[in-house]
């Protein structure tokens, strides 16, 4: 990204403003974030003249739906619809294997940020976590991995209900079904496969849906975005290959 990266607006009132984050933009700095020169949280600032305040956050290499209020009292209340689980967020993912439909409940640390609690071995108390998941595609390719001949993939959508750090890269892989792209919790022979067979460079995995109600005129507010087009052309390519789910 350029040091004059334009945000998407998906939607914006005097209220609060909908991006649509790119893959590999940070939300805000970070104590990890060396070297790192762009933020979403300036950008928007920037772009926009006035001050942001971020209401939640997605993963650096996660594109998608990403909220701002433009006052501390729309962030208080858009803390709170979070924070009571009223607002509904949905992902699309490509993972590894053939996946159905299910529930993960599987308890997550969050991740320790600080370098100077990391070399102490620091950790945090495992919290409840729970996703949902639908199967939307299966797609076989004729690539050889080991003993098989082919390899399968799903495009997924996710729906956490709750909001742990890296929460749907975790639970996937929890389940054997690993996030393609994902050079933390995913497996590296099929994300070198994609970087050759199809040039993608990226974690697929990007908020696509939110429902939630207005913060200040209680009106139900529905936004719905394709994932981003480098991960749209991905999925285009494994569409010459998708088979009966």
């Amino acid at each position: 990204m350029s040091e004059k990266t334009h945000l998407d607006i998906v939607y914006q009132d005097e209220h609060l403003v909908v991006i649509d984050k790119p893959s590999g933009l940070l939300v805000h700095r970070s104590k990890m974030a060396h070297g790192v020169k762009e933020f979403a949280l300036q950008l928007l600032r920037d772009q926009l003249g006035q001050k942001v305040y971020p209401a939640h956050r997605l993963d650096r290499p996660t594109s998608g739906l990403l909220i701002f209020a433009l006052s501390e009292q729309v962030l208080a209340e858009m803390t709170r619809q979070f924070t009571e689980f009223q607002i509904t967020k949905t992902y699309q993912c490509v993972v590894r294997g053939f996946t159905g439909e299910g529930v993960i409940d599987h308890p997550l640390k969050d991740p320790v940020d600080d370098r100077r609690l990391l070399r102490k071995g620091v950790t945090h108390e495992a919290k409840d976590s729970l996703s949902e998941y639908q199967t939307l595609e299966h797609y076989e390719m004729p690539w050889e991995i080991g003993k098989f001949s082919t390899s399968r993939y799903s495009l997924v959508s996710v729906q956490p209900k709750t909001g742990r750090r890296h929460q749907i890269r975790k639970h996937m892989d929890h389940i054997a079904h690993p996030i393609i792209g994902d050079t933390r919790y995913g497996q590296g022979v099929h994300n070198r496969l994609f970087r050759d067979k199809l040039e993608c460079n990226r974690l697929l995995l990007a908020a696509t849906e939110l429902n939630m109600l207005h913060p200040v005129t209680g009106q139900p507010l529905q936004l719905t975005i394709p994932p981003a087009k480098e991960m749209t052309a991905v999925i285009q390519a494994l569409r010459a290959f998708q088979v009966e789910c």
